[in-house]
């Protein structure tokens, strides 16, 4: 005698398997963050103000300013891509980080940051911050990671994909 299948017990386990799934998806897509550029937070300042944001950028070395009593940092970035092929095409991160700095035209944004300066933040760093938008264009990041130039052999950073 043959056993006929539990349908209640079939569709119950469906139903598991796709609520699981569709979690585990919503947790995957809310820890992923891109990062912005520089031009892209100009271009969209006015709708991004106030918003909790993640942004990259090449630090300029001649632009940073540190004073260790308030803790107060400031600094500028320069425009860098935000996409891995388009660095690769470039000759690489270090390479384009150098540009970047170089090139007076490059959009550029100032960073004001309130913590102890980071031993790796000097110049044609790569500065990944996440903070929000003031009223007058200055980022002010709450937090503050950096990346030395000469981290960049041939790999690109994971920035954007998760």
């Amino acid at each position: 005698m043959k056993k006929k299948p539990n349908i209640k017990l079939i569709v119950g386990g469906v139903v598991i398997a796709l609520a699981l799934g569709y979690l585990l998806f919503r947790v995957t897509q809310s820890n992923t963050q891109y990062f912005m550029t520089v031009q892209e937070l100009q271009t969209r300042q006015s709708e991004l103000q106030g918003q909790k944001l993640r942004m990259s950028g090449a630090v300029i070395g001649e632009t940073i300013e540190y004073n260790s009593e308030t803790l107060d940092l400031s600094f500028t970035v320069a425009q860098i891509p935000g996409d891995h092929r388009l660095i690769a095409e470039m000759g690489g991160m270090a390479k384009t980080l150098a540009e970047a700095v170089a090139d007076p035209n490059a959009a550029r944004m100032t960073i004001h940051y309130n913590g102890v300066r980071p031993d790796l933040l000097k110049d044609e760093a790569q500065a990944i911050m996440t903070g929000s938008l003031d009223e007058n264009g200055v980022f002010q990041a709450t937090q503050l990671m950096l990346k030395c130039p000469s981290k960049y052999e041939s790999a690109l950073p994971e920035q954007a994909e998760d």
